[in-house]
């Protein structure tokens, strides 16, 4: 990864496809996390800010400083139709860097939702709006703006690194990353998984045992396990 720069903003980055971020948007993230090999998702404690949010599209990437939200007004100068809005910060913060303000502002952008390491506040307005976040935090704690992060540079966002133009899917199993030189790979891939579950579905709904589905039985013979009929 290269070093990440303080103050520079990047206005021409290389998205992923659009054909492809919209085969990619018709799967869950679990399917989509499992398809690319279980790789790219962020950590667990990024949740929904209101039931039933879920978003997909390329990044516009923010890095953030601590209890400072200026770089997310910098940053909806940059977004386009079918963007998402990923912001990272420099250390731990859960203060409210985004509210309802910032959504009506992104929207108008053609903003796809927002995900962040860091906390959200005006949650009913957002529900309201149904415009998808995914947060750290929910917290009323306000911030400034007084110091320079930078916008679209890689970020380390819960974990999971984020290019500028990359997929980011996300919805209430979580937030998953498709580096969008992947995104053709595994958009076939997650397709070809959800075609060999629905298969699977069928036999479970017949009765069928996840024992014999998965040929399961002879693994666990080979380890010992035994079944005893005793009174």
């Amino acid at each position: 990864m290269e070093h990440t720069e303080i103050g520079v903003v990047r206005t021409s980055i290389t998205r992923a496809d659009p054909e492809e971020v919209a085969v990619l948007s018709k799967f869950g993230v679990a399917t989509v996390h499992e398809a690319m090999g279980r790789v790219g998702l962020m950590r667990p404690y990024l949740r929904p800010a209101h039931p039933g949010a879920r978003l997909c599209g390329t990044a516009v990437t923010v890095l953030l400083q601590p209890g400072d939200n200026w770089m997310l007004h910098v940053a909806a100068e940059q977004v386009r139709e079918g963007d998402v809005l990923v912001a990272a910060c420099t250390t731990e913060s859960e203060d409210g860097f985004f509210g309802e303000l910032l959504a009506t502002s992104l929207r108008a952008r053609g903003c796809r939702g927002l995900v962040i390491d860091g906390g959200v506040r005006d949650t009913a307005e957002l529900a309201q709006m149904d415009f998808p976040v995914f947060a750290r935090a929910i917290n009323a704690k306000g911030t400034v703006k007084a110091t320079l992060g930078s916008v679209n540079v890689p970020v380390v966002c819960a974990n999971a690194l984020v290019r500028p133009g990359d997929v980011v899917l996300a919805d209430g199993d979580g937030v998953v990353v498709v580096p969008r030189e992947r995104a053709a790979e595994v958009a076939e891939a997650s397709a070809a998984r959800e075609a060999a579950e629905e298969g699977r579905r069928a036999r479970f709904r017949a009765g069928e045992l996840g024992l014999d589905i998965y040929g399961m039985r002879g693994p666990l013979a080979a380890l010992g396990l035994r079944y005893e009929d005793r009174a």
